[in-house]
This record gives C-alpha cells, sequence and structure tokens, in this order.
C-alpha cells in the first residue's frame, strides 16, 4: 500500500518531487508508526464490514481501528465480536489468502481492533484463525501502568499463539492523566509499560473526548483541541514524557475532530482565502467551510506544531485532509536535505535554499530526521503544488 496509491500515476507523478513510499503490514515500526496517517475508526457491528474496509481502501485509508469499545453498547459486545470474526474471514477469502494465511498480492489496510478487556486479544486471535493474518494489532483503551500491562501481556501472548507480530496502540484518556495532581505519576507509569513492551507499541493515541467528559466540555467547530487550555495542558505533557526525539520517545497521533457539518458558525471562517484562490479552488474553499473542514485544518496544522502526527478520524471525509497536510513541501525537504549533509554533522548556520529563513544544523537536526521520515512515508510536493492541488487531487470524482 502506499499513501495516495488511489491516484492515477501520472496524476501522483504530477503533484509529486518525490512520490510516498510502498510499504506493507511486515514494514518496520518505525516507518509503520508515520504511515497510520488517518486512522478511521468503525463501530464492529456494522454488517457489511469487509465492503466497508474495501471500499475505503479505495478511497485512501490505509489505517482502520474496528471499535468493540466505546461505538457500542454493552449488550452488543458478544454480537460484534461474532460479526467482526465473520468479516474477517469473509474479507480474508475474497482477498485470497491462502493456506498459510499469506495475502495474495491485495493491498488492505493495516488493520487494528479496538477491545474493552485483555482476555479478548487471545480470544479474539484464535478464533479468527487464519485471517489473523490480516490484523495488525490491537487498540487499548484508558491505558495506564496498571491497567495497561495486563493488555500488553495478553498481546504478547496472542503474538506467540499467532506466530503474527501484533502492535499494541494504546490510547490515552484516563482522568489520572487529565487530573493536576496524578498527572505526572500517570505518565511515568505510562512510560514504564510501553518502554517495556516498546518494540510492540506502535503509537500512543489521545482520547480528548474523554479528557472533555471528565469535566463536563465539549468543543465547538470552531475551535481545536488547542484552545481549550485544560485538554491542550495534557497534550503538551504527554509529549513532554513521552514524544522526546531522543530515542526514548514514541509516535503520538492527534484526537479525533468530531464534526461532520456546521449547524450554526460562531465566528468567521479561520480558513485563509489566499492558498484557494492561487490554486483557483474558492469553490473547494466554500464546500471545506460548509463542512467544518476549515476547524479540522487548523487543528492538524496545530497538531503537527505540537509534535503529533496522524489523527484518530471517526467519518471518512476526514482522511483525506489529515493526508494532505501531512505531504512534506518542497521547501521543508530542501531544508531538511541541507541540515543532514554529511559535510553539516560538525553543525553550523546556512541560509535556506528558499533565502526565507536560518537553518541552524544542530538545534533542526532532530526535526530534519522527522522530515524526512514523514517525507518517504507521505511524498514530497512539487514546488508549485499545495495543500488544495493535493486535497483536489485526491477527492473522488
Amino acid at each position: 500500500m502506499r499513501h495516495f496509491g488511489h491516484i492515477a500515476p501520472e496524476v501522483r507523478q504530477r503533484l509529486f518531487h518525490q512520490e510516498p513510499c510502498r510499504f506493507t503490514a511486515d514494514s518496520p515500526a518505525r516507518l509503520l508508526s508515520v504511515a497510520l496517517g488517518a486512522t478511521l475508526y468503525s463501530p464492529a457491528t456494522r454488517p457489511r464490514l469487509a465492503d466497508d474496509i474495501v471500499k475505503q481502501t479505495g478511497r485512501g485509508v490505509v489505517s482502520m481501528v474496528l471499535c468493540l469499545e466505546d461505538s457500542i453498547g454493552d449488550e452488543d459486545v458478544a454480537d460484534a465480536e461474532e460479526n467482526l470474526v465473520g468479516q474477517f474471514t469473509d474479507l480474508a477469502g475474497r482477498n485470497g489468502l491462502d493456506g498459510r494465511g499469506e495475502a495474495a498480492g491485495v493491498d488492505l489496510p493495516l488493520l487494528f481492533v479496538r477491545v474493552r478487556v485483555p482476555e479478548q486479544i487471545p480470544d479474539l486471535v484464535r478464533r479468527l484463525g487464519p485471517a489473523a493474518r490480516l490484523l495488525s494489532g490491537f487498540v487499548m483503551p484508558k491505558f495506564t501502568e496498571e491497567r495497561g500491562i495486563p493488555f500488553l501481556e495478553a498481546l504478547a501472548t496472542a503474538e506467540a499463539d499467532s506466530g503474527r507480530r501484533l502492535f499494541a496502540m494504546p490510547v490515552l484518556e484516563s482522568p489520572e492523566l487529565l487530573y493536576r495532581e496524578s498527572r505526572v505519576e500517570t505518565l511515568e507509569g505510562i512510560f514504564r509499560a510501553v518502554d517495556k513492551y516498546r518494540e510492540r507499541v506502535l503509537a500512543l493515541r489521545l482520547g480528548v473526548t474523554d479528557f472533555c467528559s471528565s469535566y463536563g466540555l465539549r468543543r465547538a467547530p470552531d475551535m481545536t483541541a488547542y484552545d481549550v487550555q485544560i485538554v491542550a495542558s495534557v497534550i503538551a505533557d504527554v509529549v513532554n514524557m513521552l514524544g522526546r526525539a531522543d530515542g526514548t520517545g514514541f509516535t503520538v497521533t492527534g484526537p479525533v475532530w468530531e464534526y461532520f457539518r456546521v449547524q450554526e458558525r460562531m465566528f468567521k471562517p479561520q480558513l485563509r482565502r489566499s492558498p484557494f484562490l492561487e490554486g483557483q479552488a474558492e469553490e473547494l474553499r466554500e464546500a471545506l467551510i460548509e463542512h467544518s473542514m476549515d476547524g479540522l485544518l487548523r487543528e492538524i496544522t496545530l497538531d503537527h506544531a505540537n509534535g503529533l502526527i496522524g489523527k484518530t478520524c471517526i467519518h471518512p471525509s476526514h482522511v483525506l485532509p489529515v493526508h494532505a497536510l501531512s505531504v512534506v513541501s518542497h521547501e521543508e525537504f530542501s531544508d531538511a536535505q541541507d541540515i543532514l549533509r554529511p559535510e553539516r554533522c560538525g553543525g553550523g548556520v546556512l541560509r535556506s535554499a528558499y533565502t526565507n529563513k536560518m537553518n541552524e544544523v544542530k538545534p533542526h537536526r532532530a526535526w530534519a530526521e522527522r522530515t524526512m521520515l514523514r517525507a518517504e512515508v507521505f511524498g514530497v510536493a512539487n514546488e508549485d503544488i499545495g495543500f488544495v492541488e493535493l486535497l483536489a487531487a485526491g477527492i473522488p470524482d
């Protein structure tokens, strides 16, 4: 699979200076953690779940979470599990899974299951049988050291029993993490847990909706998670302690955006007009504003500025904006290349090739390395290509 792989090759050639790389579920974890991109959640109760997965693959989705937790009622768990096993079996059959459980060259998203309790992990892997080869791992809710270790131990057991590499994606959403008096201790415990199982932890996900619920809050469509100060403070501390670029950190993904359309707007649209006018895409701009996408775009930009990569998505319309804004600009790529040149390893300061900024080699090195990894996964846009062109090219006809 590859990002923007659903776009015709000749269009990709026009858009990209460097096209996104190909990757599989067996690619290195460091690459996959960035390649998750917009992770689309879907309730496991959907009766045509296998069809939904195939459909979303054709629209550019590269990672999905099939949810057995908050998106379904307590009384529906058993039926959802049964449906999940049946849909995976169907998907495996229609995609040519051979007797060894190997897929016959078919591109499918990275598929994860969000469970409620640790016992579900080995039980589901056992029930899936050969179809478990389509599974990339499990999402673990309300993760703390105390609650998380049993999930990670269950994952290790399932991995050993199945012979399949399985990843964990803990969700950081518990009240202990939100409350000031217990936050640092909770983060220290989370770090101990995920560090012990580092090779199995693909990414950490933020449960901002649960954070807000602890105080009876819900952000409006005109506001981002960063405008809710109590939430912003948690994000900052999570990145501070768990997202460091010194080799001890993990990929931390952006919070979910809840809105599809706006019923009433309280503020003027925050989406700048100039890039859309330059791209002659005023009609697209108006459509994005009407569907409340301007707030989403602002939040994605702030995610990147605050050290987050990728995003939890609960609607297919959110996927393409996340991916389009993850593409590395030609200017960013040029700066990163200059900073990482072998002859620059001793440090120093240089003017950027675009002559509009200072690149200081040692302080900007970690940024350059992360940028080059993002460039590998999402590609590098041509000099005259911006977000508008990437977004317009990816929208289905």
